[in-house]
């Protein structure tokens, strides 16, 4: 399988990249081809403005030649693996201007959907696990990752993974957290 993994986060030397890379010799481990795409250095606008606002009315979309080219990119792959750290229970807004933008109406919801088997959302939090099932935010964000896009968009197969208390290190995490990636890359497609 072809897979783009699309990686933010405004420092290389982070854990995020390092969690990445062991996440992507998982899937060549496994056989699939990957791509990465990192949202920091690409340059991109994550603002939503409006040459990139559907047009309700419109059977065919126009879109910004940026936006454009994005989508070309996305349908290149047959997956997709995003892996960004959790800030207030999300992801970081430049991801989240990126699917603003690119998973537009006509192309990833309405009348088109996304063409890809299987999406992987990888995602560190700083805060222990205790945190997330209190309020019942693990719930409430796979539930948005997996149907609110994934879903949504037409991507059936999807896997919203936390790793927990990434910015605290304790003897052992480390190399639980970077077993965990590659086990997620050489797994990749299974949502179990």
């Amino acid at each position: 399988m072809k897979i783009l993994t699309v990686v933010t986060h405004p420092r290389q030397d982070s854990l995020t990249f390092t969690i990445a890379n062991r996440m992507i010799k998982g899937l060549q481990d496994a056989g699939h081809d990957v791509d990465i795409l990192d949202l920091y250095r690409s340059d991109f606008d994550p603002v939503l403005k409006e040459a990139d606002e559907p047009d309700w009315g419109a059977d065919q979309q126009q879109f910004s030649a940026r936006v454009h080219r994005e989508m070309k990119r996305l349908k290149q792959y047959d997956g997709l693996a995003f892996v960004f750290p959790l800030w207030w229970w999300s992801m970081p807004a430049l991801l989240k201007g990126y699917i603003d933008r690119v998973w537009n109406y006509s192309f990833a919801y309405g009348p088109g959907r996304l063409p890809h088997q299987h999406v992987l959302w990888l995602s560190l939090a700083g805060a222990p696990i205790e945190r997330f099932t209190k309020r019942k935010y693990d719930q409430m964000m796979t539930h948005y990752f997996n149907v609110g896009l994934a879903d949504y968009c037409g991507i059936g197969s999807s896997k919203f993974e936390l790793l927990y208390e990434t910015i605290k290190e304790q003897p052992g995490h480390m190399e639980q957290w970077l077993k965990k990636a590659y086990e997620l890359g050489l797994n990749y497609g299974e949502t179990s």
